[in-house]
């Protein structure tokens, strides 16, 4: 076990390197301020350096906001009222250092406001029934009810979240005006597609849904169900929001 200076106090940060991506990216992304006490706390218990991106995002930020906040990256967490809930609260991190505590699945790093999740896999993937080697980035994608594994770590995924691909990524979940909705949310809300987005109605004329604005923990809940009862099964944990 490292002690939390031990993580922090790094001849090589990568806090700088991230700056530098956020000033020469093309996409739309906001840093929030960070609550020091959470960020601490995610830190010691990922045992994760200040080297790594994530441990960058933890302990220098509460988190991130992409695309005018369609994808959500969790950080330390916000230290605004009602603000965005850090890699602690998200992922369930014990209250007190606990060595022999980690994610069960895979740790979740990402959310967007449709109900797609970003996780990063754990040591054995394959038993928390998620796709991909360890280490690398997992996405559950709100329209097909499946996890999908992505070719890269969490490095190249925020590298990738604002190298400006979003669009193609997203093509067929984004309806005119998404833009203008998703900045009307707050923190604690997603967005409700009705017929879902996993429907056939709404794969083929997604501009013909209705929307709105709920709670995002009934976002992921009613995805979660229709997964267990319809859909691939059950995609397991999604992220404490």
């Amino acid at each position: 076990m490292r002690q939390f200076d031990e993580l922090a106090q790094v001849d090589d940060p990568a806090w700088p390197e991230l700056q530098e991506m956020l000033g020469a990216s093309p996409v739309a992304a906001r840093l929030l301020p960070g609550d020091a006490g959470e960020g601490r706390r995610a830190l010691l218990q990922m045992q994760v350096s200040a080297r790594s991106m994530l441990g960058a995002l933890a302990l220098h930020t509460g988190g991130l906001l992409v695309d005018d906040g369609w994808v959500r990256v969790f950080g330390g967490g916000s230290v605004e009222a009602g603000g965005l809930p850090g890699l602690a609260r998200v992922n369930r991190f014990p209250a007190d250092f606990d060595p022999g505590w980690h994610p069960a699945a895979g740790l979740v790093v990402g959310q967007d406001v449709v109900g797609g999740v970003f996780a990063l896999n754990g040591g054995d993937p394959a038993a928390g029934g998620r796709p991909g080697e360890p280490g690398r980035m997992t996405y559950f994608a709100p329209d097909t009810l499946e996890w999908e594994p992505l070719d890269m770590g969490h490095a190249g995924w925020l590298s990738w979240l604002l190298s400006g691909r979003l669009d193609t990524f997203y093509d067929g979940l984004r309806w005119p005006g998404w833009r203008e909705e998703t900045a009307a949310l707050t923190f604690s809300q997603g967005i409700t597609v009705y017929p879902f987005l996993w429907s056939e109605e709404a794969h083929t004329d997604l501009a013909a849904t209705s929307r709105r604005a709920v709670p995002m923990r009934e976002v992921l809940g009613v995805a979660a169900d229709f997964a267990r009862q319809m859909g691939p099964g059950d995609p397991g944990f999604l992220g404490d929001v």
